[in-house]
């Protein structure tokens, strides 16, 4: 097969995901983030093979502080532009055409 992955891209694509963090329910079975978001999260982080225990949060807002620090900015950080509507003005039925 030509189009295998040379051994040391692959090598470097592994390694660069170790020490990535994830977060998981400490009880019960695995459900989405933001099911039960008062209850303990474990923080795992990527070895190279196995996802191993790093910490516990204590709920769900601890640990989203733990795993993308750059979110949890105080909003005095934030820009002072005035925030934009997402939808253009358009022209819809409700606009008299001219």
């Amino acid at each position: 097969m030509d189009d295998e992955e040379p051994l040391a891209d692959y090598m470097a694509r592994r390694d660069s995901r170790i020490g990535r963090l994830r977060a998981v329910h400490a009880c019960g079975p695995q459900r989405g983030e933001h099911v039960d978001p008062e209850q303990p999260r474990l923080i795992q982080r990527w070895n190279g093979s196995a996802w191993e225990v790093f910490t516990v949060a204590a709920n769900l807002s601890e640990a989203r502080k733990l795993l993308r620090p750059a979110d949890t900015e105080s909003p005095a950080q934030e820009s002072a532009q005035p925030a934009r509507s997402p939808l253009a003005p358009g022209r819809g039925r409700h606009r008299k055409q001219r």
